[in-house]
């Protein structure tokens, strides 16, 4: 599982080196790979989603708890999908790039699960247009530095970092002219078109341009 999430984790830098380096969405592309496509280990966050589905749901207004179900939702999906992968990945060593480039297409097309990864993409949209909301509303950020303590003592620290990171960075980019709706356009397009390569062309062509993508990476 480590060494599947390792390899999307710079899939991601490599597919979004520009815009890691750009000014305008840096915050946001670093947000998205730290939160969502990185090999982190989020065990208390899970847990604290399950926490909030038994009745915390309270201590947070319940926009916020939609962007909450959103994630758990997300998190789910995407712990089945590496799991099955890894469950194909572990034949053979990891030797070099080009080689996990064989493995993750060959694990890719062994699992298939073309609807689930196109479900994967609209729950990451999902979690920005909510989070873009949620900088929308008066008085929230205030209402989530209130929420620190109390969220704490109520074992709910790892969520309230991810909400209060998540608003900080969706807040910065909603002052730029259409730039959640941008960013968001950016990941749409280009994760789609992975998706599509990936089940579609030729296994060398998946790998050549996997390898590629990894060599943009930081």
């Amino acid at each position: 599982m480590k060494a599947v999430k390792a390899f999307q984790g710079r899939r991601f830098a490599g597919t979004y080196a520009d815009l890691l380096d750009s000014g305008s969405y840096r915050d946001a592309a670093g947000f998205f790979l730290e939160e969502l496509y990185s090999d982190k280990d989020y065990t208390d966050r899970d847990a604290q989603f399950a926490r909030i589905a038994g009745g915390l749901q309270a201590l947070f207004p319940k926009q916020v708890v939609a962007t909450a179900v959103s994630l758990a939702q997300l998190h789910v999906l995407t712990e089945d999908l590496d799991h099955a992968m890894a469950l194909v990945w572990l034949g053979g060593d990891r030797t070099d790039v080009a080689s996990d480039c064989t493995r993750y297409v060959a694990a890719w097309r062994a699992i298939g699960h073309r609807p689930e990864r196109g479900r994967q993409l609209e729950v990451v949209q999902e979690i920005g247009r909510e989070l873009a909301r949620l900088t929308r509303m008066p008085g929230l950020r205030l209402m989530l530095k209130m929420m620190r303590k109390p969220a704490r003592a109520a074992g709910l620290g790892s969520l309230q970092d991810f909400l209060e990171s998540g608003f900080d960075t969706f807040a910065g980019m909603s002052r730029q002219t259409r730039g959640v709706e941008t960013f968001l356009s950016i990941i749409a397009e280009r994760e789609s078109a992975l998706i599509d390569l990936l089940f579609d062309a030729e296994p060398v062509a998946c790998e050549t341009e996997l390898t590629f993508i990894l060599g943009q990476a930081r």
